[in-house]
């Protein structure tokens, strides 16, 4: 039950409540209420009223909540392809295996941030340098 719809109810039940508890001109305590199958009636259309607004708002929120999830998805699956193919481009830059060594051995690093950087860079050893003393990856 959402909020608005317990809250309609709760106004609903004060409204009847504040009717009873009115005084009679006589001073009588009590109101004969002249009209409670007018009143029945108008409860029953505010819930109906009601009910149908948080039928249709939460199918829509279920919409959204849908529409959300399958972009998060679509997106997912977009930036996993393109990891993907970023990693088969960069698989493909041939590399001189010594240019590895040298890097990792002279900056003091593991091998495989060196051939990554070298990778990166289109085999340029002296850009993956450049780049690691730049970036400081030291």
């Amino acid at each position: 039950m959402s909020v608005c719809h317990e809250f309609m109810k709760a106004m609903q039940h004060i409204l009847v409540i504040m009717l009873l508890s009115v005084a009679a001109p006589g001073g009588e305590e009590s109101v004969e209420i002249e009209n409670s199958k007018d009143l029945q009636q108008q409860s029953k259309a505010l819930d109906k009223l009601t009910d149908h607004h948080d039928d249709n708002h939460r199918q829509l929120d279920s919409t959204r909540v849908q529409e959300a999830m399958a972009s998060i998805a679509a997106s997912k699956e977009a930036d996993l392809n393109a990891m993907r193919l970023r990693e088969k481009e960069l698989a493909a830059v041939k590399i001189n295996p010594a240019e590895v060594d040298i890097i990792a051995n002279e900056l003091e690093m593991d091998k495989k941030v060196a051939e990554r950087t070298l990778r990166e860079h289109k085999g340029d050893a002296v850009a993956a340098i450049r780049h690691l003393i730049k970036v400081g990856n030291l």
